[in-house]
């Protein structure tokens, strides 16, 4: 049969030109190796014909929608079925230009468009994220400030770095923007004493995040508003926003800063912390992994390289002054998410049908091999108003791990 020919072909060049410890059996036992080894380290079962045109293309989106769909079942450490997916999509293409995905990957991002983006994402249900988030359900990078922490330890960490960055005093106005489940400015007015508003698209993070501001008895100090950035009004002090931008839109993104501009107050600071992509075309995710976070994970997700970001922070009217890349904290961080998303994989099945089951679980996994294999990073930006004297900015770095003003001679 034609399709034989095809698999004995496939299986053949990816022997010669990667060698990888993996083996495609088909649903009438037929099996095809893709390297040399006493026994693979991963095997990927085909279920059905139907499966056969995704995985002799085998793209990141290819190979993910054939698992996401059931067409494949897959044995072998997870991990290890990460590798081999993107040892696979090595083979067969090579890593697409950010100029051609630019050109495919511009959207409208309307307020209707973005809430409906958020909304599939965030609000699968808060039981859901409990499983494999922190105590305190942060959904973002932690900061590991020794590489030995826990989660929760971790994210409590990047908090109160963020909030030390942008030096946080106590009766200050703060805005979160995108505040997911209200870690953040509940931190921010208990131990730092701010005065905060916090502001989601999603129905299910605003419900939570109202509840948990309530039960902290916060409620004279933080407002939960189910709202869009653009709508809000008035000025702050301190404005963060801690992976909100991605779902901005890369063309957008000055028209995104400078309204982040009008929110701050003169002498106010911001800090922007999201992920970039490596590729400085800004082609988002390689090897067609940004087609299946797209259409299964972050509808109109958008990265833009460092260098679009500074440049659309500043043409927003914000001078950056302190960056910092994250990314090995990024990776570790996805790793833990992965590796209780595993441990709780029966409580997960219980709470979501089996497709989202999958995309979740090789969506985790996946970025963590991602971030670490600079495919993707992560940077906190912090910003002013632009065009202020050079006696506001900082001598160095300092103040944001002794917790001294280094503006204080300023």
């Amino acid at each position: 049969m034609l399709w034989e020919k095809k698999l004995a072909q496939w299986s053949a060049a990816v022997r010669a030109r990667a060698n990888l410890p993996a083996r495609l059996t088909l649903w009438d036992g037929q099996s095809y190796d893709f390297g040399t080894f006493n026994g693979p380290s991963v095997t990927l079962h085909v279920k059905s014909p139907a499966a056969l045109s995704l995985m002799l293309q085998p793209t990141l989106d290819n190979l993910g929608e054939a698992y996401v769909k059931s067409k494949i079942d897959i044995e072998g450490k997870l991990s290890d079925v990460i590798d081999i997916a993107y040892g696979l999509a090595k083979t067969s293409i090579d890593k697409p230009s950010g100029a051609l995905q630019n050109m495919a990957r511009y959207f409208a991002h309307t307020k209707s468009s973005d809430k409906k983006s958020i909304e599939y994402h965030y609000d699968v249900s808060n039981a859901f994220y409990q499983l494999w988030l922190d105590p305190n359900m942060v959904y973002s990078c932690a900061y590991f400030e020794n590489g030995d922490e826990d989660l929760a330890t971790a994210q409590l960490k990047k908090i109160d770095h963020i909030l030390t960055k942008i030096e946080l005093k106590p009766g200050q106005t703060l805005l979160d923007i995108g505040c997911g489940w209200g870690a953040l400015v509940i931190r921010a007015a208990q131990k730092f004493g701010a005065r905060c508003v916090g502001v989601t698209l999603s129905q299910n993070q605003f419900d939570l995040a109202t509840e948990r501001v309530r039960a902290a008895g916060l409620q004279d100090r933080i407002e939960i508003r189910l709202q869009d950035y653009r709508d809000v009004t008035g000025q702050f002090d301190r404005i963060t926003s801690v992976g909100m931008f991605e779902h901005v839109g890369r063309k957008n993104l000055p028209e995104y800063f400078k309204r982040v501009q009008q929110l701050l107050a003169d002498d106010g600071v911001v800090m922007n912390h999201g992920i970039t992509s490596s590729d400085p075309e800004g082609g988002g995710v390689s090897y067609g992994g940004g087609d299946f976070i797209d259409r299964y994970v972050f509808p109109n997700g958008e990265l833009p390289h460092i260098s679009l970001a500074l440049q659309a922070m500043q043409q927003g009217g914000l001078e950056a002054f302190d960056v910092e890349n994250l990314r090995r904290h990024y990776a570790q961080t996805l790793r833990c998410w992965s590796d209780a998303y595993e441990a709780n994989a029966a409580k997960a099945h219980a709470l979501v049908d089996e497709e989202k089951f999958r995309i979740w679980r090789i969506y985790l996994a996946g970025c963590a091999y991602a971030f670490e294999n600079d495919d993707v990073a992560i940077y906190q930006i912090v910003g002013r108003k632009a065009g202020r004297a050079a006696k506001t900015l900082p001598w160095s770095r300092r103040y944001i791990y002794d917790n001294t003003s280094a503006l204080s001679a300023g």
